[in-house]
C-alpha cells in the first residue's frame, strides 16, 4: 500500500507561514500605494499641487495597466511562467516605480533639467487627451508628471503582485480554509493603509522641518523588504513543487483561446463588476479620506506629549495590540482566553481612539480603518469556507458602503462644531466602513475559481483586476475634478466640501448593491456554487 506524501501546504504551519510572506510584501506595498494620501495638504503647499494635479497623480497607478492592458499582459504570464517567477518581477517592478516616484518629489529634481523637460513636455498626448484620458495636462507640475510616471509602473507591479498573491493563496490551500487565508491576507495587508496614515505625516514633519520626499523614503525602505519577501517565497514555492512533482509549466498548458472561457461567463461578469464598484467606492476614497476628515472635523493640534513624536510610536504600538488581539481571539480554543484578548481589544481601541482625538490628527483618525476588519475577517472567512453566502454577504457590503459614505456627506458635518460628537461619528464610520470592504476578499476573490478552469485562473484575477483599475483610475481624478468644480475660490485646502463627491461615491455603493442581486438570482439559476460553502464535508 502506497503512503501518502506530506508536502508543505498539507502542514498548516508551512501554508500559513507562505500566506505571510506574501502578506507582509502587499503589507508593504499597501503603504507605499497611499504613501502621499495623508499628507494632501502638505502636497500642495511644499510642491504646489492642487487637488486636479494630486488626484491626476494618484489616479495615474493605473494607466498603464488599464489602457496599455498590461494587467492582462501579466496575467498571461502568470499562468505561463508561474507564482514563483511572477512574484519576484512583480516586486522589482515595484521598487523600480517607487524609486522614480521618490526622485521626484524630493528636493533634487528641483531645478533640474529633468524638471524643465517635464515642465515643456507631455503637456499633450495625442489620442489621449482626445479622448480625456491623458495621465498629464497643461499646468500639471512637472513634480506632479514624472512622480506619475514612477506611480505608473509601481502599479503595473503591485497589480500583478495583486493576481499573483491571489493564485498562490489558491494553490496553497485548495480544498482548505480559502475564503479565510484570502481574507486574512487582505487584512494584513489593508494595515499597511493604518501604517501608511500615521507614519507618512510623521516622516513628512519629522525634526520639525517638512520633508515630502521623507515620507516617500520610507516607502521606498518598505518596498525593498516586499520584494525580499517574493525571493523568500519564491524558494518556499519552488519546495513544494518538488514535493509534489507538479510543474508551473503546466501539461495543459495555457492558450490564447482559453480566454473565450472568461469572456463568455456571465457569473465572471457580474463578480468582475462588482468588484471594480467596491474597489472605486474605497480606494479613491482612501487617498482623499484624511483631508476629508480635516474639512469635517473641529480638530485642535495637540500640545507637550501629544505633539511629541514618541506618541506616535506608542499609538502605533496600541493599533498593532488591537490588531493582534481581535485577530487571534478568533482562533483561540478556551472561552477566557477568547474573551481576554476581545476586552484586551475593545480596551485598547478606546485608547487607541482618544489618543488620535488627543492629538488632533485627522490622519490617525482614518487609520482605525482597517481594525474592525482584520476583527472580523477570520468570522467571515471561516463561515464563506463553511456556509457560503458568498453572493449574499456581497450585497450586505454594498449596503454598509451606501450607509457609511451618506454619514460623511451628511451626518459627519452636522458635528462641525463638536469636537466629541464629530470625533465619536467618524470613528464609528470609519470602522463599519473598514468592516464593509473586509466581505470583498472573503466572499469574492474565493467565488472566481468557482466560475473558470484552474489553468486560467491567473487570467481572470488579471481581467478582474483590469476592469478593477478602470475605476482605480477614473475616480480618483473624478473626485479632484468635483472637488474643484464645488470649491471654486476656496484656498484653504481643509475648508472644502466633499458632499458631491461621497454622494458619488455612495452611488457606487447602490449600483453593487443591484448588481449583488442579480448575481444571486444568477447563481441560483446556473448553479455556480457562489453560496456553496469552500470546504465540503
Amino acid at each position: 500500500m502506497s503512503q501518502t506524501v506530506k508536502t508543505l501546504r498539507d502542514s498548516a504551519g508551512m501554508r500559513w507561514t507562505a500566506l505571510l510572506l506574501l502578506a507582509l510584501a502587499m503589507f508593504c506595498s499597501y503603504i507605499f500605494m497611499d504613501i502621499l494620501s495623508p499628507i494632501k495638504d502638505l502636497m500642495q503647499s511644499e510642491r504646489g499641487w492642487d487637488s486636479l494635479a494630486f488626484g491626476t497623480m494618484q489616479g495615474s497607478e493605473t494607466f498603464l495597466n488599464v489602457f496599455v492592458f498590461f494587467l492582462i499582459i501579466a496575467g498571461i504570464i502568470l499562468d505561463k511562467m508561474g507564482v514563483r517567477f511572477t512574484a519576484v518581477l512583480s516586486g522589482a517592478v515595484m521598487l523600480v516605480g517607487g524609486l522614480i516616484k521618490y526622485y521626484a518629489v524630493s528636493d533634487v529634481f528641483i531645478g533640474t533639467g529633468l524638471e524643465a523637460w517635464f515642465t515643456n513636455n507631455l503637456n499633450y498626448i495625442p489620442g489621449f487627451d482626445e479622448l480625456g484620458i491623458s495621465p498629464f495636462y497643461l499646468g500639471m507640475p512637472a513634480s506632479a508628471k514624472f512622480a506619475a510616471v514612477g506611480f505608473m509602473i509601481f502599479g503595473c507591479g503591485v497589480e500583478m503582485a495583486g493576481i499573483t498573491v491571489s493564485r498562490g493563496i489558491v494553490k496553497w490551500f485548495k480544498g482548505r480554509e480559502t475564503a479565510l487565508a484570502m481574507g486574512s491576507e487582505m487584512a494584513l495587508a489593508r494595515l499597511g493603509v493604518a501604517t501608511c496614515m500615521i507614519f507618512s505625516p510623521f516622516f513628512a514633519k519629522l525634526g520639525g522641518e517638512i520633508s515630502v520626499s521623507r515620507s516617500v523614503a520610507f516607502g521606498v525602505v518598505l518596498l525593498c523588504i516586499a520584494l525580499i519577501m517574493c525571493i523568500v517565497y519564491f524558494f518556499m514555492d519552488r519546495k513544494l513543487d518538488s514535493q509534489t512533482g507538479e510543474a508551473e509549466e503546466k501539461d495543459d498548458p495555457f492558450k490564447i483561446s482559453d480566454l473565450g472561457q472568461i469572456l463568455s461567463s456571465q457569473g465572471f461578469w457580474l463578480v468582475a463588476l462588482l468588484c471594480v464598484l467596491y474597489y472605486s467606492a474605497i480606494f479613491p476614497f482612501q487617498k482623499y479620506a484624511v483631508n476629508m476628515l480635516q474639512c469635517n472635523l473641529t480638530l485642535t493640534p495637540g500640545e507637550g506629549f501629544w505633539a511629541g513624536s514618541s506618541v506616535t510610536i506608542i499609538q502605533y504600538a496600541i493599533m498593532l495590540l488591537v490588531a493582534v488581539c481581535s485577530f487571534l481571539s478568533n482562533f483561540s480554543k478556551g472561552v477566557t482566553k477568547k474573551y481576554g484578548l476581545m476586552v484586551i481589544a475593545i480596551v485598547s481601541l478606546i485608547v487607541y481612539c482618544y489618543m488620535g482625538y488627543r492629538r488632533g490628527s485627522a490622519e490617525t483618525v482614518f487609520a482605525v480603518f482597517p481594525l474592525l476588519a482584520v476583527a472580523i475577517t477570520p468570522i467571515l472567512g471561516s463561515y464563506v469556507d463553511h456556509k457560503g453566502k458568498a453572493a449574499t454577504m456581497l450585497m450586505v457590503g454594498s449596503l454598509l458602503l451606501i450607509l457609511c459614505h451618506l454619514t460623511f456627506a451628511f451626518v459627519l458635518p452636522m458635528f462641525k462644531g463638536s469636537a466629541v460628537g464629530g470625533i465619536i461619528v467618524a470613528y464609528i464610520t470609519i470602522l463599519v466602513l473598514g468592516a464593509s470592504f473586509s466581505l470583498v476578499p472573503a466572499a469574492l476573490w474565493p467565488s472566481v475559481p468557482k466560475l473558470v478552469d484552474e489553468k486560467i485562473i491567473g487570467s481572470a484575477y488579471a481581467l478582474i483586476f483590469w476592469i478593477q483599475n478602470i475605476g482605480l483610475w477614473l475616480f480618483p481624478l473624478l473626485i479632484g475634478k468635483v472637488l474643484d468644480n464645488t470649491n471654486v475660490g476656496v484656498q484653504d485646502p481643509t475648508q472644502l466640501d466633499y458632499t458631491y463627491a461621497l454622494v458619488m461615491l455612495a452611488g457606487l455603493g447602490v449600483a453593487a448593491f443591484f448588481i449583488g442581486v442579480y448575481l444571486k438570482a444568477v447563481d441560483k439559476k446556473k448553479g455556480f456554487g457562489l453560496e456553496e460553502p469552500n470546504i465540503k464535508n
